[in-house]
């Protein structure tokens, strides 16, 4: 016990000071910063809109927080508003949003496209590896990039667009049922490679 109190308290001091060296500009909350915490903020609201069948208000605001992934990042670059802040946030804000998106759909009673809960298992535990993986990382005192590849875009592109299309078949009632387990097929194959491109990368931060 002693042992790991000790292991615990050198984590945190190193932890503390990963953080103090950076300068303090680089937790300042810019505008694209705020487009970022407005997505999170918009997580419930789609959760809720969906929970009630309200899927033309649900389609409104994940495409309000779709909008603002787009433009979050490219406003950091355009106005030069890139932070440490930011680019921790949105990450979570992306993998908050899709996750809860999937996991309320699996357990919502609906007629049409029931996602398999498998499926949401796997991008949870994809998503909560690459989180350990990258704390792991900080605290051990090593280089943290939290940039995502453009592979990993990708496949919360194609999550996004998937979902976008989902809302419209559950408003509009339309049932394409091969291009749903097509798009499943596309979104499991992408989330498999961008797992495995992360977990190679993180291999060679620790080697």
């Amino acid at each position: 016990m002693k042992y790991k109190r000790l292991q615990w308290q050198k984590l945190k001091k190193i932890h503390i000071r990963l953080f103090k060296d950076l300068p303090a500009e680089e937790f300042r909350v810019t505008i694209p910063t705020m487009l970022t915490i407005l997505r999170i903020a918009l997580v419930p609201c789609i959760i809720l809109s969906m929970i009630y069948h309200c899927w033309g208000l649900a389609f409104i605001f994940f495409l309000s927080a779709a909008i603002t992934d787009c433009l979050d990042g490219n406003l950091a670059r355009l106005l030069r508003q890139k932070t440490f802040l930011g680019a921790c946030l949105d990450p979570i804000a992306d993998k908050l949003l899709l996750v809860s998106f999937f996991f309320t759909l699996v357990f919502l009673k609906t007629p049409l496209f029931p996602l398999p809960l498998w499926f949401v298992l796997l991008v949870l535990c994809k998503e909560l590896m690459l989180i350990c993986g990258a704390a792991y990382i900080l605290l051990s005192g090593r280089h943290l990039d939290v940039r995502p590849t453009l592979l990993g875009k990708a496949t919360t592109v194609v999550q996004m667009v998937f979902i976008i299309w989902l809302f419209a078949c559950y408003y509009f009632h339309w049932m394409p049922v091969k291009t749903y387990y097509m798009m499943l097929a596309v979104m499991l194959v992408m989330v498999i490679l961008s797992f495995l491109q992360y977990a190679r990368i993180g291999s060679k931060r620790l080697a």
